[in-house]
């Protein structure tokens, strides 16, 4: 049985600043940081804490699609229509390193649980995985029929191996186009949302269909499993948020607040927050008052090694909590409980900063040898310059 609600989910903070409709939000794993995403071509960072200036980051040439903060926090990646991937440092500075990544729109960018690599997914039917670091493509996965747009418009949710760069299995039950994938805490389970209204969550390991829920009017456009695993949030063009648990197997509440299409929906790493964003150009941020005692800080549950989910779909669309209705089940999920890993808070935080520091260290680097290479272009080419004066000077 899920642990009960303490209190109702409630609006706790309102972010304007976008001037399209906003496309994705990521929390940074300290929940002190929010990116958005959003049509209008900007990536916004707006702080939690009240009274803090949010940051606005301008480079991409199209709509952002998709934001990813890596695992110390220190980098941000986003990806675009305009075809590019940039890894940002989020300070007040906003440099970043474009990665030319795909031949059409980037859908989907997340970082690898390690924080050395990331994978991009595009409209040109292709998985791409990178080297964080090195600033290298690595390999492709391509085996979607069309569009790839979670991590594909060919109707498809497919699990790959990204050791043996292989495709394990496809899941081929939705009747419509899948908009987002996301996997359980555990790694045992995937949620995927559709064009068709529907949520269904699959068993990695059996590959069948655990629940299936039927509870909005409209495309599902993105989801998002609580840390604790018992919980899923979806967010949908019918201008909904609902909030499931999934040990029981129903609907807990449906939050109303975005004026038309709530398109996009994340929970903090800690589950204490949750954030969504609409086509009303809106960002909100909700205190999930979930009782979040027994899984304390973050649940650090040791995923399934190297495996990736991809779906795909569209970007398209949340007043505050009624009561609590019914939502269809096919049956419970069944997560095996995990051992924690004890490890010092206080070698924990030294490590994360460590590598918080190295990857400044490395997009400073990367910087430094762009402003290099187009100062030794500039100098060939007065070079250049004054050997043909000097040519034309000699009688």
């Amino acid at each position: 049985m899920a642990a009960p609600c303490a209190e109702d989910p409630s609006l706790e903070r309102h972010f304007k600043g976008h001037r399209d409709a906003v496309t994705c939000v990521d929390f940074s794993i300290n929940t002190k940081q929010l990116a958005s995403g959003s049509m209008d071509s900007c990536l916004m960072v707006w702080h939690m804490k009240p009274q803090s200036r949010a940051y606005r980051f301008t480079g991409h040439k199209d709509a952002v699609t998709c934001v990813n903060f890596s695992p110390s926090g220190h980098l941000l990646a986003s990806g675009s229509r305009d075809k590019t991937v940039r890894i940002w440092v989020p300070n007040v500075k906003g440099e970043s390193t474009v990665f030319r990544a795909h031949t059409a729109t980037v859908r989907s960018v997340h970082f690898c649980s390690d924080g050395q690599s990331f994978v991009t997914a595009s409209d040109d039917k292709t998985v791409k995985v990178w080297a964080t670091h090195r600033q290298k493509f690595l390999f492709s996965l391509s085996q979607h029929i069309n569009w790839v747009r979670c991590a594909n418009d060919d109707k498809t949710v497919k699990l790959w191996d990204k050791s043996s760069r292989e495709c394990v299995h496809s899941y081929c039950e939705h009747g419509g186009f899948v908009t987002y994938v996301d996997f359980h805490p555990s790694g045992t389970c995937i949620a995927a949302a559709g064009m068709d209204n529907t949520v269904k969550v699959w068993d990695v390991r059996t590959h069948r269909l655990l629940q299936h829920y039927q509870l909005h009017s409209a495309a599902v456009n993105g989801l998002s499993f609580h840390p604790s695993g018992n919980y899923l949030i979806t967010a949908s063009s019918d201008s909904t948020l609902k909030i499931l648990d999934l040990m029981e197997g129903r609907l807990l509440y449906t939050l109303h607040g975005h004026q038309g299409p709530a398109t996009t929906v994340a929970f903090s790493r800690t589950g204490e927050y949750f954030a969504s964003g609409g086509s009303d150009e809106q960002v909100m941020v909700w205190k999930s008052n979930f009782d979040i005692v027994d899984h304390g800080e973050v649940t650090k549950v040791p995923r399934p090694p190297a495996t990736l989910a991809s779906s795909m779909g569209n970007l398209p669309e949340v007043d505050f909590p009624v009561p609590p209705g019914r939502g269809r089940s096919v049956e419970s999920v069944q997560s095996q409980p995990q051992e924690p890993v004890s490890v010092p808070q206080t070698l924990t935080s030294t490590l994360e900063h460590i590598v918080g520091q190295l990857d400044v260290l490395t997009q400073t680097v990367s910087i430094l040898e762009q402003r290099l290479t187009l100062t030794e272009d500039k100098l060939k080419q007065c070079l250049e310059n004054q050997q043909l004066i000097m040519q034309r000077a000699t009688p």
